[in-house]
C-alpha cells in the first residue's frame, strides 16, 4: 500500500513529523511550488499560515488534498472559492493558543489599569512621577469572539474581578448576540476583539465604533487584523475619544517602519505574539501528528473548519 503523500507549506521543517516516519511521504513546498505540487498530495499542512499561496494555488487543474490542516487559529489567509465547494476538509490548530493569548490579554489590561507604559517612560527620563493608578476589580470588560480564546479571556478576566460580557454571532444562554454588542460597549472599560475574520467581521471596529465608546476606556484586539479600521483607531487615540489601546495584529504584517502606527500616542504596538509562548511550535507539531493519526485510521477529525462560516463552529450554537 503507498504512503500518504503530507504536502508542507514551509520549507521549514516542523517538529515531531518525524514520527511519521515509514507512514506518510512528507514534501515540501513554498509559494512558487506549491501549485504543481498540490495534485500529488493527501494532505496539506500550512505551516507557513502567514502565507497566501493555498488561496492562489488551489483553483489549479488536477487533483487536490484530501485534508487541509493550518497551524493556526485563523483560515482566512487560505480560503478561497474553489476550497470552499471542495470536498477537501479543513482543520485548524483550535486548542493550542487559547491561554496563551488569554494570559497576553490579561497582562495588557494589567499594564494599562496599573499605567505600566508610562512608568517606564518616566524611569527612562529619571523622573519620579507618584499617582495613582486604576483598580480593576468591578470595572467591565467585553469581549468580542465567543470562540475558545474569548472564552478563556473571559475566564481569566473574571478571576482578576472583571464583569465580563461575552458577544457572539448568535445570542445563547450566558452570550450576547451582536445585536447587544454597541449598548455593552458604550459601558465598557476594555474591550476586546478576538473573533475571527469573516465577512461580518471585517472593518467592524470603525469611528462609528470607537465613538461609542468611554473616554476612559482601553480597546485591545488579538483577533485577526483586518477587523479594526486602524486609521479609525488612530484618529480615536489622537483625539483622545478613548484612553489607550493595545494591537497585536495588524492588516498587514509584519508592520512596516515607516507605518504611522508606531507613533500614535497611547497605542501599544506588539509583533503578532500573543500566542506563542515557548513550545508553541512542538505542541502544534504535536497536534498535526495526533490528527493525522486519526485520520490515517479514517476516525473523525476534529477542529473542522465550517467553510460558510470561516471558524470552527462551538458546539452550544444552533443551526
Amino acid at each position: 500500500m503507498t504512503a500518504p503523500v503530507i504536502l508542507v507549506l514551509d520549507t521549514d521543517p516542523p517538529p515531531r513529523l518525524g514520527r511519521l516516519a515509514g507512514r506518510a511521504v512528507v514534501r515540501y513546498a513554498d509559494g512558487r511550488t506549491l501549485a504543481g505540487l498540490l495534485p500529488g498530495a493527501d494532505v496539506l499542512l500550512v505551516w507557513d499560515f502567514t502565507s497566501d499561496a493555498v488561496r492562489e494555488a488551489w483553483p489549479g487543474d488536477g487533483p487536490r488534498p484530501r485534508w487541509v490542516h493550518t497551524a493556526s487559529a485563523g483560515v482566512d489567509r487560505l480560503l478561497c472559492p474553489e476550497l470552499a465547494a471542495s470536498p477537501t476538509v479543513v482543520t485548524n490548530a483550535r486548542g493550542v493558543f487559547e491561554l496563551p493569548i488569554a494570559e497576553y490579554v490579561a497582562g495588557l489590561v494589567l499594564a494599562f489599569a496599573k499605567d505600566l507604559p508610562r512608568t517606564l517612560e518616566l524611569q527612562r527620563q529619571h523622573r519620579w512621577g507618584h499617582r495613582e493608578t486604576r483598580g480593576l476589580a468591578g470595572t467591565r470588560a467585553v469581549v468580542v469572539g465567543a470562540g475558545p480564546v474569548g472564552r478563556e479571556i473571559m475566564r481569566l478576566l473574571n478571576a482578576l474581578g472583571v464583569q465580563v460580557a461575552l458577544v457572539g454571532r448568535t445570542a445563547r444562554r450566558t452570550i450576547h448576540g451582536v445585536e447587544d454588542l454597541d449598548r455593552l460597549a458604550a459601558g465598557a472599560d476594555w474591550v476586546i476583539g478576538a473573533a475571527p475574520l469573516t465577512d461580518a467581521t471585517r472593518g467592524m471596529f470603525d469611528a462609528r465604533f470607537f465613538g461609542l465608546l468611554q473616554p476612559s476606556a482601553h480597546f485591545v484586539n488579538v483577533g485577526r487584523g483586518a477587523l479594526t479600521v486602524e486609521e479609525d483607531l488612530a484618529e480615536a487615540l489622537r483625539r483622545r475619544w478613548i484612553a489607550g489601546a493595545a494591537l497585536d495584529v495588524f492588516q498587514e504584517e509584519p508592520l512596516g517602519s515607516r507605518s504611522p502606527l508606531w507613533e500614535v500616542p497611547r497605542l501599544l504596538v506588539s509583533p503578532h505574539m500573543s500566542g506563542d509562548t515557548a513550545g508553541w511550535r512542538d505542541r502544534l507539531g504535536e497536534q498535526f501528528v495526533s490528527m493525522y493519526e486519526l485520520w490515517s485510521s479514517g476516525e473523525p477529525l476534529p477542529n473542522v473548519v465550517d467553510i460558510r462560516r470561516g471558524y470552527v463552529p462551538s458546539t452550544d450554537i444552533p443551526d
